[in-house]
């Protein structure tokens, strides 16, 4: 909290040629912005001096050459950082800025330690687990884990209330904890829970500076696609943890909150149902009281297309569509008596619907006398276009059109035609978003489990 001052930094990197432009580069989360730049002087001399301070966080200095200096920049930005082109990270000389000290004290301890680790890895890599020789290696790596710790150790314990230390201690993970079953072996499952689980307790989330810093977005990317289960159960119960976690810290609620929905949108994922995590997510934190960056209109559109999808989430019943077919007669999906039931949403002009639908037309011939019906829904067109494009493909099965769009409304959400549905006996939703050459697939999984 203390006051921001007025920067005036000063990088030396000595053999850096005069002339061409430095630009400094910011974090926020998982983005990056040009913060600032200036021209290289004499001597590899570039200077940032302005009016405004700079947001606290981490930065690069990007040269002229690509390579790049770190740095933290705090409340205190004014300092001096000094090194040679041919060894950034070993020659840095740091004045007047304990973080960038303690940053690169940290920085050339690791890459001291980073060739024996790669060593000992290749050597671990060579010898068969548990004889003499592998037991050996693996000691001297455990010794050098200890060394790394006790170097961490250090920071946290001399510099507790140092930017750099927080910066750091947020980004180490949590211990995988030797959890047993009752015979004796290693419960993995209970070790990714309790891994998953601890993430983020080393994340002060009073403290907006590290949002301003990569660890965040790191640490965000392996919790929710590395260490959750990419289904939507397991990435709801995840996202869920994490949000109602930081509900009270306004800037981390909001960034996990719109990464979960950015990454889950349909179209832009290939998880089965996404459609299942936009429309938890939307509905239980995109609302008026708790999405305050969001004005009440875009609350509402969300709001809006999330009910759309509601209605066929995998593994809710198969709502009822009743609309007129070619003939004009009023058709069903409830009247339908096949064990199970493709959904089939089309328009006549989609080039992929001219694809996928001659395929679904010879799946339909192989697996009609399989327990299995096609309910055809035409969307976006005309009576007359529709129903030519039914008789030029050979479409069968019931196919039916409602040019108000009222039969299929909240029901079978459509993003991209065609979109196929499969319904079971049981009329529940069992696959989406699927391609015709998978439903047979789908369909046998179905009957086997």
């Amino acid at each position: 909290n203390r006051k921001l001052e007025n920067p005036n930094i000063t990088v030396n990197v000595n053999g850096l040629p005069a002339g061409g432009e430095a630009i400094l580069i910011g974090f926020f989360a998982d983005q990056r912005f040009k913060a600032d730049s200036t021209m290289v002087g004499a001597n590899g001399q570039m200077s940032f001096q302005r009016a405004e301070p700079y947001n606290p966080g981490f930065y690069f200095l990007l040269m002229p050459n690509n390579s790049a200096v770190q740095m933290l920049i705090d409340a205190d930005q004014s300092f001096t950082m000094t090194t040679q082109l041919n060894d950034l990270v070993g020659s840095m000389e740091v004045d007047g800025s304990l973080d960038n000290e303690l940053l690169y004290s940290n920085l050339k301890f690791e890459a001291q330690l980073q060739p024996q680790f790669q060593q000992i890895g290749q050597q671990l890599q060579s010898l068969a687990e548990g004889t003499p020789e592998y037991q050996q290696v693996k000691q001297q790596q455990e010794a050098l884990l200890a060394q790394r710790k006790a170097h961490l150790d250090g920071f946290f314990n001399d510099h507790p209330n140092a930017f750099f230390t927080k910066f750091k201690f947020a980004g180490q993970n949590p211990e995988v904890r030797d959890i047993r079953l009752p015979n004796g072996e290693l419960d993995n499952a209970a070790q990714v829970y309790s891994y998953r689980t601890e993430m983020w307790d080393n994340v002060d989330f009073s403290d907006k500076r590290l949002l301003y810093t990569p660890v965040i977005a790191n640490k965000l990317e392996k919790y929710i696609k590395e260490l959750t289960s990419q289904n939507p159960d397991s990435i709801n119960a995840s996202a869920t943890f994490l949000a109602d976690k930081a509900l009270n810290y306004p800037e981390y609620y909001k960034f996990f909150v719109n990464y979960v929905v950015l990454n889950y949108e349909p179209t832009k994922t290939t998880l089965m149902d996404p459609e299942a995590v936009y429309t938890y997510m939307i509905q239980k934190y995109f609302t008026y009281d708790r999405a305050f960056w969001s004005d009440s209109t875009e609350v509402y559109a969300l709001q809006l297309r999330a009910n759309e999808m509601a209605g066929s989430i995998i593994g809710k019943k198969a709502p009822n569509v009743e609309a007129v077919d070619v003939n004009g007669q009023m058709r069903s999906i409830d009247e339908i008596k096949a064990p199970y039931i493709v959904v089939y949403m089309y328009n006549p002009t989609c080039e992929h619907c001219m694809e996928q639908t001659p395929k679904l037309v010879s799946f339909y011939q192989e697996w009609k006398n399989k327990g299995v019906e096609v309910f055809g829904i035409a969307i976006d067109t005309d009576d007359k276009e529709w129903k030519d494009y039914v008789r030029k493909t050979g479409m069968t099965w019931p196919s039916v059109y409602d040019p108000t769009n009222r039969a299929i409304y909240g029901k079978y959400y459509v993003d991209i035609t065609p979109e196929i549905y499969v319904i079971n006996p049981e009329r529940k939703i069992i696959a989406k978003n699927l391609k015709v050459s998978q439903i047979g697939e789908v369909i046998m999984r179905d009957q086997e489990g």
